[in-house]
């Protein structure tokens, strides 16, 4: 799983018809520190994020595990927003803060 940043939505009237219905997020992969390490990643969201928000993506054959994606052609999926991130016994994200 990665950690991103969800920098906008995207939308589409012609697609899979299994993309129906499903929330498209455009997120930016980050580091634990916010440092983008890959821009504009299309992202189904299974959680209710919104833009600003720091989430966890899961990517390849695991974004289509939740049930909400089972069969979806998609390889990355919002499966949480993060609270706070910790490393090295220092908070380096809050939700709080942000």
């Amino acid at each position: 799983m990665k950690i991103a940043r969800v920098t906008g939505t995207a939308s589409g009237t012609i697609k899979d018809s299994q993309l129906a219905g499903q929330k498209w997020l455009v997120v930016d992969i980050v580091d634990a520190g916010g440092t983008v390490q890959e821009s504009s990643v299309v992202a189904l969201d299974v959680c209710s994020a919104g833009v600003g928000d720091t989430v966890l993506v899961a990517t390849g054959s695991a974004a289509r595990l939740p049930g909400e994606t089972s069969g979806v052609p998609t390889d990355a999926t919002v499966v949480a927003i993060i609270d706070e991130i910790t490393q090295g016994g220092s908070s380096v994200y809050s939700a709080k803060k942000a």
